[in-house]
């Protein structure tokens, strides 16, 4: 993969991290706070953590965007399109007690997206 293409996918990815922080895990509170720490290895991986101050939550129960039912709803994608997206998206408690998502895209990977 062209290391610019990867760019574009992890942007991607990065915007609905970001969108989900704010609308999901901090419930648009202007008093909580999203925490982004990148990690760029040129030629070889880029690793993204999105950290919010919210509740947390299961990701294994976040509906799946494809399944018939979910076709027309109008949200319920992001983490769909971030593991699109992304060669590896992990979830854990976050230290500030919300959600920690980590994002890796491998930059000499040769899966397309």
């Amino acid at each position: 993969m062209v290391e610019g293409e990867a760019t574009y996918w992890a942007g991607m990815a990065l915007r609905e991290a970001l969108a989900n922080a704010i609308k999901h895990g901090n419930k648009l509170n202007p008093e909580k706070r999203v925490f982004v720490h990148l990690v760029l290895q040129p030629g070889r991986e880029l690793r993204i953590e999105v950290e919010d101050e919210g509740d947390g939550f299961n990701p294994a129960a976040v509906a799946d965007p494809t399944a018939p039912d979910n076709l027309l709803r109008s949200s319920g994608r992001g983490v769909y399109y971030m593991r699109q997206f992304m060669d590896e998206v992990l979830f854990r408690a976050g230290e500030r007690g919300g959600t920690c998502i980590e994002l890796v895209k491998h930059l000499s990977s040769r899966r397309a997206t």
